[in-house]
């Protein structure tokens, strides 16, 4: 498979009181096209840092983010802007849907944004949502959309624009398990359809069976990648609720 997100020695300090903090230290990692990632850690593990790094909306200190070969880091803030536009999907915590606007139209923002608003596009917006168990509430507000069906609406928001990444910042933290495992696993499936690279921060390590990878962090910095099926399957089996 072909890397399609990659970092580099990244690493971003902060200074608090005459402290230096570094929230994220030294840290490389790789993400392949069509792999679902699970970025894990206890609070304070750099893990949520570092996703704003590699979305481009912190800047790191030091060290490189490549996207399909292209440094995202030191990009100038327009060109950055727009990168990011075409080629990162993000899914936040909260799904973040405007109110005032249907299921179909929150996803069809994303395409209006980045300029590819056309007949064809909406038309796969459609089916993505119908993909997602949707296909019935289109034109539903997010107030008449349950917790479970808002975040598959920001998934979908999330992949219209044919991203190379995908970011998820604990998409399930306000679900019950049922849907949470319900979210990520339509998630999984998504990623490994239409080949994206998939990156998913999580405090609920049940969620991992689901993901390709592993990467833990701690003082943040990576200790340790897992890759091995069986000893990610005893990860999320063993897996409880910890602090996010």
């Amino acid at each position: 498979m072909t890397i399609a997100l990659e970092t580099h020695g990244v690493t971003k300090i902060y200074h608090t009181g005459g402290i230096e903090i570094r929230a994220v230290d030294d840290v490389a990692l790789h993400v392949e096209a069509g792999e679902f990632a699970a970025l894990v850690g206890p609070s304070g593990s750099g893990k949520t840092t570092m996703l704003a790094i590699l979305a481009g909306l912190l800047r790191p200190d030091r060290g490189q983010i490549l996207i399909e070969g292209e440094e995202l880091g030191q990009m100038k803030d327009a060109r950055r802007t727009k990168f990011r536009g075409h080629k990162i999907g993000f899914v936040f915590q909260a799904s973040n849907l405007l109110p005032y606007l249907t299921a179909l139209e929150n996803v069809e923002l994303i395409l209006k944004l980045t300029g590819q608003l056309t007949t064809e596009k909406q038309r796969e917006a459609k089916k993505l949502l119908t993909r997602l168990g949707l296909g019935e509430r289109l034109h539903n507000l997010p107030s008449q959309l349950s917790g479970g069906q808002q975040q598959r609406v920001a998934i979908a928001r999330a992949l219209v624009h044919n991203p190379t990444v995908v970011l998820a910042d604990e998409p399930t933290a306000s679900l019950d398990t049922e849907r949470s495992f319900q979210v990520v696993r339509t998630f999984a499936d998504l990623i490994h359809e239409q080949n994206r690279a998939g990156i998913m921060v999580t405090h609920d390590l049940r969620m991992c069976r689901h993901v390709d990878k592993v990467i833990q962090m701690l003082d943040g910095r990576v200790r340790k990648v897992i890759t091995n099926r069986a000893e990610i399957l005893a990860l999320a089996g063993e897996g409880e609720k910890v602090a996010a």
